[in-house]
């Protein structure tokens, strides 16, 4: 999935569902549209508790991909008998980041599959995309679109995201996901997120050892989520509350 998700419940019902000790999110504003590389909230460990920060969605992308890329992005300039420093091309490739993980055995990934670097992503409701059914085709856990969120990671990275923005540095997140159930499936057949769905297993995500906590990286019972809008870019339709 690297389709918009959106969450337009307001932070106090995030920080009551999520115990939060400490906000780093100012006025958090509904996002009935969340697309990678945006900002959006997490809920994460931190040194005196549970924190509700802001983050950019996309977590650095694997050396090997940065370096294909800076390969191809150099080849392109000698074609044009332009001179290359390989070295600062490869320093200064854009990267605006992997929006989700699959295979959580990749070395590239194990590194932030400790507690203090995993999150839950909130979320009212999700889309994929199927030109064939319509477009954007948005699921939820219901109707209402409760509260629900996504088993992710984040990490403190420099880089450059954009080339306009330079190197800089960033909180980065993104979610795992998983073999999809029939109702995802029969719009997208390759994946569906990792949703976690009750508090046990919110604590599970948050605390338990990685063995443990990647047995959550798991496809939900067919039956849910349910498809709550078709064809639009943002789902607008989600719960403030």
């Amino acid at each position: 999935m690297c389709n918009p998700y959106s969450i337009t419940t307001n932070q106090a019902a995030i920080s009551a569902l999520f115990p939060v000790v400490n906000q780093y999110v100012g006025n958090l504003a509904p996002m009935p549209g969340v697309f990678p590389d945006y900002n959006a909230p997490i809920v994460r460990n931190g040194t005196e508790g549970r924190e509700l920060a802001t983050a950019r969605w996309g977590m650095p992308s694997s050396s090997k991909a940065l370096m294909d890329a800076t390969k191809k992005r150099a080849e392109k300039l000698q074609a044009k008998g332009k001179a290359v420093d390989f070295k600062e091309l490869l320093r200064m490739e854009p990267d605006s980041g992997t929006t989700n993980i699959r295979n959580v055995k990749s070395k590239h990934w194990a590194r932030w599959l400790g507690v203090e670097n995993r999150c839950v992503v909130p979320f009212n409701s999700f889309s994929e995309f199927n030109k064939a059914e319509g477009g954007g085709i948005w699921f939820a856990l219901d109707e209402t679109r409760p509260l629900a969120c996504f088993a992710g990671i984040w990490t403190n990275w420099t880089s450059v995201r954009k080339v306009k923005e330079g190197e800089t540095t960033n909180d980065l997140y993104t979610f795992l996901t998983t073999e999809p159930n029939a109702e995802v499936g029969a719009i997208h057949p390759k994946a569906m997120p990792a949703i976690l769905t009750t508090q046990d297993e919110v604590e599970a995500w948050m605390t338990a050892t990685p063995d443990e906590a990647l047995k959550l990286q798991r496809s939900l019972p067919d039956g849910i989520p349910r498809v709550v809008a078709r064809g639009v870019k943002e789902d607008q339709a989600g719960s403030t509350m």
